[in-house]
């Protein structure tokens, strides 16, 4: 049957615990959008763009499914919020953003961002660069630099639009400065994770193994 996975020779976390099916792709996909859904509600507003755990959530997709699943799954959240689920971070009241508003909004060109991110970090992944620490590290801050590769025009496009300053330094100030320590610290998380989680894979693989041979 046909997968979205990669080739033998380019396994991803996911591949390591569960088997390799078209059906097991789809799962994994719908469960990589909810999961950056789940940790979006981890907000702390601020204007204009806010501080989420979204981007944690993308880092992890992307590295565990490779860079095709962990894309669709970035599209499927998108797409989830385009159609009027609740799906993207809340509002400072506590509404969500949803079709064509969220779409004009400041912050959706980092959701966008998050489709690319995702890829990135998936390819990488699948080279094995989220497996050592260091690598790992340098993987998701690219990942986490390329939300903004897109976030950024966006931001200041919308921001010009209203006839806020949108200037180099003003849309760094509004929309990348106040993301940094946050940025590094969710990099370290997740470069933490990634190792420690393949380690506990493979001794359960082996385990598996060895119980087959029993």
């Amino acid at each position: 049957m046909t997968t979205l996975a990669p080739t033998s020779h380019r396994l991803v976390l996911a591949d390591r615990v569960f088997p390799r099916t078209l059906l097991m792709d789809i799962v994994l996909v719908v469960a990589g959008a909810a999961l950056v859904t789940i940790l979006a509600q981890v907000s702390i507003p601020l204007k204009p763009v806010p501080i989420t755990g979204q981007t944690l959530a993308v880092l992890l997709v992307g590295s565990t499914l490779g860079w095709a699943r962990g894309g669709l799954a970035l599209v499927l959240y998108a797409v989830l919020g385009l159609v009027g689920l609740p799906v993207y971070a809340p509002q400072p009241d506590g509404s969500h953003l949803t079709g064509l508003t969220a779409f004009g909004s400041p912050s959706f060109g980092y959701i966008v961002g998050f489709v690319l991110s995702a890829a990135l970090v998936g390819w990488l992944a699948e080279r094995e660069w989220d497996r050592k620490i260091l690598k790992a590290l340098v993987t998701f801050v690219a990942g986490s630099l390329a939300v903004f590769a897109i976030g950024l025009p966006w931001l200041a496009v919308v921001l010009g639009r209203f006839g806020i300053p949108n200037d180099l330094q003003s849309v760094l100030v509004a929309g990348f400065y106040p993301f940094i320590i946050g940025g590094v610290i969710k990099a370290a998380i997740a470069a933490g994770l990634l190792p420690l989680a393949w380690w506990g894979a493979d001794r359960i693989a082996k385990k598996r193994a060895a119980d087959q041979d029993a």
